[in-house]
């Protein structure tokens, strides 16, 4: 009888052990997906700022563009990548999140002064295109974007 007992229990330890890993796995998944969109959302708002200032580093209006080098996809799902701003326009932050899972996302903070382009995109879906990040300085505001 206590090797009935015994092989149930190792049977059930068996189940339960993978049921376990997999929530791991699956945790551990998560977590790389939401420090890879971490890492773009910090190159996108670093991008900017170094735009920013190299615009407000000279005395006329100037524009500046440069190509961001992003991935493709994450985890064999597209991404997006926003400049969020508020009511009146100002740049408030990058905000990354994955197409299909909307819950997977990731934020970095902007330079404060910066205004969303009003006729220029703040909003890119991933893929195998050129994504530029622009600045745009015309005194005394300085507009940002991407597309």
């Amino acid at each position: 009888m206590s090797h009935v007992i015994c092989s149930v229990a190792l049977v059930t330890l068996i189940f339960v052990a993978q049921f376990f890993y997999v929530q791991v796995v699956n945790n551990l998944q998560a977590e790389m997906t939401k420090r890879e969109l971490k890492e773009i959302a910090d190159y996108v708002s670093d991008t900017l700022a170094n735009l920013y200032f190299l615009a407000n580093s000279t005395r006329s209006d100037s524009e500046l563009e440069k190509r961001l080098s992003l991935p493709s996809e994450i985890r064999a799902s597209s991404y997006i990548v926003e400049i969020v701003s508020n009511a009146s326009g100002s740049a408030q932050n990058v905000h990354t999140y994955l197409r299909d899972e909307p819950s997977t996302d990731a934020t970095s903070w902007l330079l404060s002064g910066l205004t969303v382009h009003p006729n220029k995109t703040c909003q890119i879906e991933s893929g195998p295109k050129n994504v530029l990040a622009g600045c745009r300085r015309e005194s005394p505001d300085v507009y940002v974007w991407i597309e």
